[in-house]
């Protein structure tokens, strides 16, 4: 579990995030939308049905994010980036409508965005929060802008060094702006759970005393699940309707059923966390307690007016009778009736 950050949280569109409260959980739209706006809308109702916090999208422009020179990855069999990028915008007057469609549905709306209009177009809006993509960690300039706004500000510190964590972290700052989650994330698509490292989400909280959370690329829930258990305030996942769907993010992405299914599986295990203490059995565990522990029994029949001796007593369930951690305290006393042997004993037959 992580360390306490004192009580600290975060306003996001109403919702309180950090300690002691409800893991905030973002349904990652992305690019997923597949510049197809009824998509985008449908996506934001999935999303909302499933019980996510919040939708997030990406606000960029294939001219000022990708020179057109960029090589090709790898994962996406070295296709040409700065056109794959093209085809990925999301249609900035879009955006009003679909923040709308999102209240309606109960669901807070933000981005992740790109470049200086990005970050003044969805200002109009007030938009919430903002996101740093892992990829846009190191550029200052960017975040400075983002964090000047003074909306909470959510980055991704996949790749990154405690150097590039540092300096995003300080120029969120100088700008004035504490309001910071930091989420470990690993930069492959889908990413293998061995790389992980969720430990690295309490480093960062311990070197950087923000809130943090994790931005899963993994396949399945149950490394999420692991990061809420671990204490994470915040999880992010890439979401689709079909990974079936052309597009870069969809293979990995989470579909709605499995995304209802890890919504279900966070709650449950935030209630499963308690409060720490042990005092005794609870209400719905009285009846096990009575019928399920041990108590004194007499192994024999003992006659009204004998005197109690070791040798005449035995530990079994049920637990009705004295528990048998009060032994010495009933041996020498006299029996006041008759105890039929296999009797658990009780303090008003000695």
């Amino acid at each position: 579990m992580l360390a306490s950050t004192k009580n600290r949280s975060l306003d996001i569109g109403g919702r309180k995030v950090g300690d002691g409260n409800p893991c905030f959980v973002i349904a990652e739209i992305g690019s997923n939308h597949n510049q197809d706006f009824e998509l985008a809308r449908r996506l934001i109702d999935a999303a909302a049905q499933s019980g996510a916090d919040a939708v997030k999208f990406q606000t960029f422009r294939a001219s000022s994010h990708y020179s057109k020179k960029t090589p090709g990855f790898s994962y996406l069999n070295n296709i040409d980036t700065h056109e794959l990028v093209r085809s990925l915008e999301l249609n900035r007057s879009w955006q009003a409508d679909l923040k709308r469609h999102a209240e309606e549905r109960g669901v807070v709306f933000f981005s992740s965005p790109c470049d200086s209009d990005a970050i003044a177009g969805l200002a109009a809006l007030d938009v919430p929060a903002y996101k740093v993509s892992s990829f846009d960690l190191t550029d200052d300039g960017l975040i400075s802008e983002m964090a000047a706004v003074g909306k909470p500000l959510i980055m991704s510190t996949g790749m990154a060094t405690w150097m590039d964590i540092q300096l995003a972290v300080d120029a969120a700052r100088s700008a004035g702006n504490d309001q910071i989650v930091l989420l470990q994330c690993t930069s492959l698509y889908p990413a293998p759970a061995h790389l992980s490292n969720l430990r690295a989400m309490a480093s960062m909280q311990a070197a950087f005393s923000t809130l943090v959370g994790y931005s899963d690329h993994t396949m399945g829930d149950h490394i999420a699940l692991a990061a809420v258990a671990m204490g994470a305030c915040m999880i992010e996942r890439h979401f689709t309707l079909d990974r079936t769907l052309p597009g870069p993010d969809h293979p990995f992405a989470i579909e709605p059923h499995e995304m209802s299914e890890m919504m279900q599986k966070i709650r449950e295990v935030e209630v499963a966390f308690g409060d720490g203490f042990k005092s005794g059995p609870r209400p719905e565990e009285r009846e096990m307690a009575e019928k399920g522990r041990r108590s004194l029994h007499a192994r024999v029949s003992i006659a009204a007016g004998q005197t109690i001796r070791a040798e005449m007593l035995v530990a079994k369930r049920p637990g009705l009778g004295i528990p048998p951690f009060l032994k010495a305290q009933v041996v020498g006393r006299t029996a006041r009736t008759n105890i039929d042997a296999d009797q658990w004993i009780t303090w008003d037959m000695l």
